[in-house]
């Protein structure tokens, strides 16, 4: 590793949290009530990193501000609805306290709302690890654009190169890439080579095979081409 690590940037859904099983009921039960029926294949669009509006756009078509914001909190009270049994990743508070031993930064670049990312922060009491919050409302672009990945580096005060992102969709991958951070990808087996081949340097399932040491590790070694497997 030819330099100084200072933090660490991480997407919200799929990476904090394990929201994505609610984040899909609830957009499902949202397009019923407007009359769409939406198969899990066309929903994959959601999960690619998108914001709400592009969500939104997608599904219905060309739709004013208004109507944007209308549809936007409709969708979030159903997921606040569906989100009582949401967990964090497997092993991510321990890896956050180690993070945090080690003096790093620690930030989140989402493509979510705010109000849903900051609902689930304080429900599972995860808001007091991190220096910088960036949603999706607070940049013109979506990822694979890098706006939100250089939007955390600008507010934890250090140079994207400086920053390790970690993602689990192709294009916050691609984004984290283009902002010039190295990137971790959060992904099982099926779909590591995606994460990979979109500029990943590793791939891991979860947290548990992580700590500090192991991050300076991966980085000094450069890219790789496996998943970690996680320790027993």
């Amino acid at each position: 590793m030819n330099f100084e690590l200072k933090g660490v940037v991480f997407d919200f859904d799929g990476v904090l949290v394990d929201s994505h099983p609610v984040h899909m009921r609830a957009w499902k039960r949202f397009f019923a009530s407007m009359g769409r029926t939406v198969s899990e294949v066309q929903l994959q669009f959601v999960l690619d990193g998108r914001r709400r509006d592009d969500i939104l756009r997608h599904f219905l078509g060309e739709l004013d501000d208004d109507k944007i914001v209308e549809y936007g909190l409709q969708k979030e009270r159903i997921f606040q609805n569906e989100a009582s049994d949401v967990q964090t990743i497997d092993g991510l508070l321990g890896f956050l306290e180690d993070l945090e031993g080690a003096k790093l930064i620690l930030g989140v670049a989402s493509s979510g709302s705010r109000k849903r990312v900051d609902f689930l922060l304080r429900k599972l009491e995860l808001k007091r690890h991190f220096q910088v919050v960036i949603t999706g409302e607070e940049v013109a672009h979506s990822k694979p654009d890098p706006a939100l990945f250089l939007k955390a580096a600008q507010g934890l005060g250090v140079e994207p190169f400086e920053l390790v992102a970690f993602e689990d969709a192709v294009s916050g991958v691609r984004a984290a890439r283009s902002a010039g951070m190295n990137c971790v990808g959060i992904a099982e087996l099926d779909r590591a080579s995606d994460l990979l081949d979109a500029g990943a340097m590793h791939v891991v399932p979860n947290f548990r095979p992580l700590s500090y040491s192991k991050l300076r590790e991966l980085l000094s070694n450069g890219a790789g081409s496996s998943v970690m497997p996680v320790s027993p």
